[in-house]
C-alpha cells in the first residue's frame, strides 16, 4: 500500500470539505473545533498546499480541496458499504434485484416456494432496471439482461432472451391472424422497437420501413401484457415468462417462431461474495428451478444454451 495519510484526518477532512465548516464538522464527529482545524493542518502539512481558505471568521475548499474531496468522499462511502456488506453476509435477509419482466412475472410466481424451502430466511425483491452498484446499495444478488459477463462479478447463465408476438384470443379471431404475414398489418405494441424486424426475419418476411406515427414505449413486458391482453394489439414477449397465461388461455403465442436477441439473463454477484450461505442458497434453488422448466419443455432447447461466444 502506498504511504497513505491518517485515517482519522482523512474523515475530517471529508467532513469538513462537506460542510465547510469547521465548528458543524467538530459537532458531527464529536469533537472540538480545535481538534478538526489540527487534523486539516495535519492533513495539508502531508500534501503539501493548503485545502482550505480562511477568510474572515469562515472556510471555504481551495482549488486543491475541491479535486480532493469528491474522491475521498467516494472512498469513505465504499468503506462504509463494504462493512455493511460483511455485516449482511451474516443477516437473515436476502436483498435481491431483478430486471421487472423477469421479477414481475416467473420469479414472482415462484419465490414464494423458495420461502418456504427456507423458512428462516427473510426477502426483500427490487425490481429495477438499473444496472445495480454492490459496491453503494444493500444488494445481495442480482438477474440481470445483457452479454455479460462483468469484470469483478461471477455471471451465471440462466437463459437466453427470446421473444415472439403475443396477444389476446380475441384479437387473432378478430384480426383473423392465420400467418405470421398478417401481423403486418395489425396493430403492434412498440411497433418501432428494432426486435420486430429481428421476428418477422426468424419467420422469413421483411418488415417494410416503418411510418412515423404516435407510440406508446413500455418499461417492461409487464405494461406490454395488460395492452396485449386488453386486445389493443400484439406484443413482443417473452413466452416463458408468461407460461400460465398462455396456457390458461389468456394470452396467446400464435406462431412458434422465436427471435433471440443479443442478450441473455444472468445470475449475478460479486467476486468477493463466493460462499456467502444465504446467497447459495438461493442459487442452488434458481438454478433448480430452471433445470426443472428445462426439463418440462416449455421452451426449445436453445433458450436454455448459452449463445456462441463472441469476441468483443
Amino acid at each position: 500500500m502506498p504511504d497513505l495519510p491518517p485515517l482519522s484526518a482523512v474523515r475530517v477532512f471529508e467532513s469538513a470539505a462537506r460542510l465547510e465548516n469547521f465548528s458543524r464538522a467538530a459537532e458531527e464527529l464529536g469533537m472540538t473545533q480545535a481538534a478538526v482545524s489540527y487534523q486539516v493542518r495535519q492533513l495539508e502539512d502531508r500534501v503539501g498546499r493548503p485545502l482550505f481558505l480562511r477568510e474572515k471568521g469562515r472556510v471555504r475548499l481551495s482549488e486543491a480541496g475541491r479535486r480532493l474531496a469528491p474522491a475521498v468522499s467516494a472512498a469513505l462511502a465504499d468503506i462504509a458499504a463494504a462493512f455493511a456488506n460483511l455485516s449482511a453476509d451474516d443477516s437473515g435477509v436476502l436483498a435481491i434485484s431483478t430486471i421487472p419482466s423477469f421479477g414481475g412475472t416467473w420469479l414472482s410466481t415462484r419465490i414464494g416456494k423458495f420461502q418456504i424451502a427456507v423458512p428462516d430466511l427473510a426477502l426483500r425483491l427490487e425490481t429495477t432496471g438499473r444496472i445495480t452498484d454492490f459496491a453503494r446499495e444493500q444488494i445481495d444478488v442480482t438477474i440481470r439482461s445483457g452479454l455479460g459477463p462483468w469484470p469483478g462479478h461471477t455471471a451465471e447463465f440462466l437463459m437466453r432472451y427470446h421473444v415472439t408476438p403475443i396477444c389476446s384470443p380475441a384479437f387473432i379471431e378478430e384480426n383473423a391472424i392465420r400467418a405470421p404475414e398478417d401481423l403486418l398489418r395489425v396493430p403492434r405494441l412498440a411497433q418501432d422497437d428494432p426486435w420486430w424486424a429481428g421476428w418477422f426475419g426468424a419467420a422469413g418476411l421483411e418488415l417494410p420501413p416503418a411510418q412515423p406515427a404516435a407510440s406508446i414505449l413500455f418499461d417492461s413486458q409487464l405494461e406490454e401484457a395488460r395492452m396485449a391482453g386488453a386486445g389493443f394489439g400484439a406484443a413482443l414477449m417473452t413466452p416463458v415468462f408468461w407460461a400460465e397465461e398462455i396456457a390458461a388461455g389468456r394470452l396467446v403465442q400464435p406462431f412458434p417462431t422465436l427471435y433471440f436477441p443479443p442478450f441473455s439473463l444472468w445470475l449475478v454477484r460479486p467476486e468477493g461474495r463466493h460462499g456467502v450461505r444465504k446467497i447459495e442458497r438461493f442459487r442452488e434453488w434458481l438454478l433448480a428451478e430452471m433445470a426443472a422448466e428445462r426439463a418440462r419443455g416449455i421452451a426449445p432447447q436453445e433458450v436454455w444454451m448459452p449463445p456462441p461466444v463472441t469476441i468483443r
